[in-house]
């Protein structure tokens, strides 16, 4: 998958899905199941390294995930976050680390937060041949401006954030992620730019949707009103989890079949 194909899929009028992705083995089960995008977030703060935000990861804690993500898919386009802290400062250091992404990781495109306020990052990152996904709304790593995890654009904050979707559409992005709009915002910006929008808590106007995989599964305990659990992870590796502990408490396992003689 291209950027190409993906503003085809507007033009066709065609919804398409991405996931989260932080491993190989994921990556290759989403690869195979046919899911065009695999972003490695900087969700991986909470997911896998356990913090209370995304605030705390970094550009080497994300480089090996990423890594393990493009290894383990063959088909799908891989988006790379930029961490809080990687690009704010200035295009020399956006650029150095969007090129770290593509170089060391292969990757095939990078996502960053922000709309007006990052476009000279933005448009340095498409000028020098890097995609470049953005990403409005609710951005986690300005969690601490927002007060919270809370909707935004309601009221004239969405004519901001038409703005900034504007800007970074005429910047070169490929694509923009609206996340926690109210779906009217989503649906109007959606119609009014060329490249695609991809939903997570905007409504199903956006034309791709976007959720973090232990989410979609149903391994996060806690989730937001905008996830639907599609399966229930948590409790299947805890029966798991169980049962194989009851088997080596009783001796049944390993049996004879999974002995060496």
């Amino acid at each position: 998958m291209t950027v190409r194909d993906i503003a085809a899929a507007k033009q066709r009028h065609e919804k398409w899905p991405m996931l989260t992705a932080y491993d190989a083995l994921t990556a290759r089960i989403f690869d195979e199941a046919g899911i065009p995008v695999l972003l490695v977030g900087d969700s991986a703060a909470m997911v896998v390294y356990g913090y209370d935000s995304t605030i705390p990861v970094t550009v080497d804690d994300l480089i090996p995930l990423t890594a393990a993500v493009v290894r383990g898919s063959k088909r799908a386009m891989v988006v790379a976050d930029l961490p809080f802290g990687s690009y704010q400062t200035g295009v020399t250091e956006a650029l150095t680390a969007a090129t770290r992404f593509l170089k060391e990781t292969g990757a095939h495109a990078i996502k960053l937060e922000g709309g007006r306020r990052i476009i000279p990052q933005a448009e340095a990152m498409v000028a020098a041949g890097i995609p470049v996904m953005g990403h409005l709304g609710l951005t986690p790593q300005s969690v601490n401006v927002f007060g919270g995890y809370r909707v935004q654009g309601r009221g004239q904050d969405g004519d901001e954030l038409m703005a900034d979707a504007k800007a970074l559409e005429a910047a070169g992005a490929f694509s923009v992620v609206l996340e926690c709009v109210p779906e009217d915002l989503a649906a109007r910006v959606t119609a009014s730019l060329s490249i695609p929008t991809i939903g997570i808590g905007g409504g199903n106007q956006t034309d791709a949707q976007v959720l973090v995989w232990q989410d979609m599964a149903g391994l996060t305990p806690h989730t937001a009103k905008f996830v639907k659990k599609f399966a229930d992870m948590n409790t299947l590796l805890g029966e798991a989890a169980r049962a194989y502990a009851d088997e080596v408490v009783s001796g049944v396992y390993p049996a004879p079949e999974h002995t060496y003689h």
